[in-house]
């Protein structure tokens, strides 16, 4: 299949695009002057039900949607369109809403870009000190666009708040500088859209730098769901599947980070192609994604997507809380029923296919999981721990917050028995477990 892309531009061309109502058409249009919109022929003819579009959980995966803007904005952004406003003035009023959603959360600009030799690495991020993410300049688009993409800053045209980079000669010199550093995550947008050409510039330079102490490198993708041909059928994808097997012949881990958010996207013949390649590469494929309302909020949908994900060969990893940026307030559940819809879609597979991890938020000080909701003397609470820390000596140890049903992210919780802050939170504290030994010591 050749590859057809559709964008806010053009998506009047899709074909079965007739089939949505006028004001539809419009709400497309209005969300997709403020978030990024972008679809290709494979998941419009293979993966949406056109029968019932509004209805259906890939539409809305892909197709902007007239609530994922708050109603005050899509009144203005729909009264600038709808009187054929000049460009200009839809751009202003369109970033003017894009800097109220939280572009970059978790301190992604402040905290996460290192530096080294007196200078930002701007297209760098290193929060957790086992990994460096690296944004590779050629690779900040996707197939498509996720509705809920947390990373929806890349694509919308705004400079100053996009990570890119071309400096792999920085990013060498950064990890040799940094023997903690175990692993490499190659992101974006989607480095899976680089040609074969310089996808290989890349790992032949990083390889070449022989770091011994630089031993996985991950892939993060959407292309398995996306666009599967990009392995199977397009000209340079034997090029592709070469450089990725130098990885693994090299003797160093190959992990696919492959973004799958409902079963549908994994039971294509072109899916199930592309899987089989990549994996005869050597790779690994781990699989990971937000809980989204609209589209997954259901513990069936996850038990069924998991155990298919382990028929395929492929390693189940996380559940993400959704972020806190974007039309968060579309997707996100509230904390305690993202929990129990991980809970019981776990209790019902077996024992392979429980290596997911979540409920996790991906918050300022680190992957912050929902371990279960339980009573401590009396009190009902929330359980959590850290999955991973800007302060490794964090990870894994219980911390507990107030119970609290409509809570769907970190900075809305309180810290539990009377507490001021989390453990995370006091400066001063030079032990991280010394708010749990009080907490413990007080009951």
């Amino acid at each position: 299949m050749k590859y057809k892309s559709y964008t806010l531009r053009n998506f009047r061309e899709i074909p079965q695009i007739v089939k949505l109502r006028k004001d539809e058409r419009f709400a497309i249009e209005v969300v997709g002057s403020v978030l990024p919109f972008k679809t290709n022929n494979y998941f419009v003819d293979e993966l949406v039900d056109w029968d019932d579009p509004q209805g259906d959980p890939m539409f809305r995966l892909n197709f902007p949607q007239k609530d994922m803007l708050e109603p005050a904005d899509f009144i203005r952004m729909a009264g600038l369109i709808g009187e054929g406003a000049e460009r200009s003035e839809i751009t202003e009023a369109a970033n003017a809403i894009r800097m109220s959603l939280n572009p970059h959360p978790a301190g992604q600009m402040e905290k996460n870009v290192p530096v080294h030799n007196g200078r930002r690495l701007e297209g760098i991020q290193h929060k957790y000190r086992e990994t460096v993410l690296f944004f590779p300049s050629q690779g900040q688009t996707c197939h498509s666009y996720c509705t809920f993409c947390f990373r929806w800053p890349q694509f919308v045209g705004m400079g100053d708040l996009r990570f890119a980079s071309s400096e792999v000669d920085a990013l060498i010199g950064y990890i040799r500088a940094h023997p903690e550093v175990s692993d490499l995550l190659i992101t974006g947008g989607d480095p899976m859209v680089m040609g074969a050409k310089t996808f290989s510039m890349y790992i032949d330079r990083i390889l070449g730098a022989n770091i011994e102490h630089l031993r996985t490198i991950r892939i993060g993708t959407k292309s398995l769901a996306y666009w599967p041909y990009r392995y199977t059928t397009d000209e340079d994808a034997p090029d592709l599947l070469r450089t990725l097997g130098k990885i693994t012949q090299s003797g160093r881990h190959l992990a696919f980070m492959a973004h799958f958010n409902h079963p549908r996207e994994l039971g294509t013949h072109a899916v199930k192609d592309a899987i089989r390649l990549i994996k005869d590469t050597g790779a690994e494929i781990r699989t990971q994604s937000p809980i989204l309302r609209h589209i997954n909020d259901d513990p069936k949908v996850w038990s069924s997507m998991w155990r298919a994900q382990v028929k395929l060969g492929l390693i189940p990893y996380y559940m993400f809380q959704v972020r806190n940026t974007g039309a968060q307030h579309y997707f996100s559940l509230p904390l305690v029923q993202s929990w129990d819809i991980f809970r019981e879609a776990y209790q019902n597979v077996s024992g392979i296919a429980r290596t997911v991890r979540g409920p996790s938020m991906s918050a300022e000080p680190g992957k912050v999981r929902v371990v279960g909701v339980t009573e401590v003397e009396g009190q009902e609470v929330m359980v959590l721990q850290m999955l991973q820390g800007r302060n490794p000596e964090w990870v894994l140890w219980p911390f507990f917050a107030e119970y609290d049903d409509k809570a769907q992210w970190l900075d809305e919780l309180k810290p539990a028995f009377g507490h001021e802050k989390f453990f995370f939170e006091d400066e001063e504290a030079v032990d991280p477990h010394h708010q749990l030994r009080l907490q413990i010591n007080e009951l």
